[in-house]
């Protein structure tokens, strides 16, 4: 996840179980969760344009995808979390990387979300977009944690709800479009002039930006801190599914 790190489980913990209203002493027992297995992500297009989807993971140890799905208008697609390989867990984060060009491998390039030359995986760090954030860790009897961050910026209104869940689980995120609302300084355009994305001046502060953020879409990271402030909605766990849908909806 981002560098303030969704594997530090003692500050997400306390804000998980605020949003939730889970009690320390009333956590979901052991028998909540299924038999330790590999999740599943199914990623649901919505936009009415072409996404190439992205991913990255933290320094871990956690497997990186070598494949991910390119998703036409209107498609899906499904991966499989590689949580239950060495090292036993997988933290990263899912993202829309949008308005790609060129030939896989040599010099392909995305307006947003770009993480290198490969049309099915990324090489590099991602640049700003909205994310879907993901936390499995087989040790955690809590997890999976979830939540969905426009910490570094908003480019597409993403949603992530729980599938196959035994018990109520959250949604996390908003499938309203928040670039009609973007500070005129932190709105970038595509060449045709028409809004692409919005971008945080300063993700570990509160700004403009983020108050933005939080205004129209509270169940998602407006800022690195967010998780800290008394009622926030943001962290989410859901110990009795089996997988998750990551929606993206429309900016246009």
């Amino acid at each position: 996840m981002r560098k303030r790190g969704i594997g530090v489980l003692v500050r997400l913990v306390s804000a998980a179980v605020a949003c939730l209203g889970i009690t320390a002493a009333g956590s979901q027992p052991t028998s909540a969760r299924a038999a330790a297995a590999d999740h599943t992500v199914t990623f649901v297009n919505r936009t009415g344009e072409t996404l190439w989807v992205g991913s990255t993971v933290n320094a871990d140890g956690s497997v990186s995808f070598a494949h991910l799905p390119t998703l036409r208008p209107g498609q899906s697609a499904t991966v499989t979390i590689p949580e239950t390989r060495a090292p036993g867990h997988w933290r990263g984060k899912f993202f829309a990387r949008q308005d790609c060009t060129g030939t896989s491998g040599a010099n392909f390039h995305c307006r947003v979300g770009d993480c290198g030359v490969f049309a099915d995986h990324c090489t590099t760090g991602e640049q700003p977009a909205g994310l879907a954030e993901f936390n499995f860790d087989s040790a955690d009897r809590l997890a999976p944690w979830y939540d969905v961050s426009y910490v570094n910026a908003f480019s597409l209104p993403i949603t992530i709800d729980p599938v196959n869940a035994t018990a109520p689980c959250g949604s996390a995120g908003c499938s309203k479009n928040l670039l009609p609302y973007c500070p005129a300084e932190d709105l970038q355009r595509r060449p045709d002039g028409s809004p692409l994305n919005c971008v945080s001046p300063n993700r570990d502060a509160k700004t403009t930006y983020s108050n933005m953020i939080q205004a129209h879409c509270p169940k998602a990271y407006a800022w690195s801190k967010h998780d800290t402030e008394p009622g926030n909605q943001v962290m989410y766990q859901c110990a009795a599914c089996r997988g998750f849908t990551v929606t993206f909806h429309s900016s246009r």
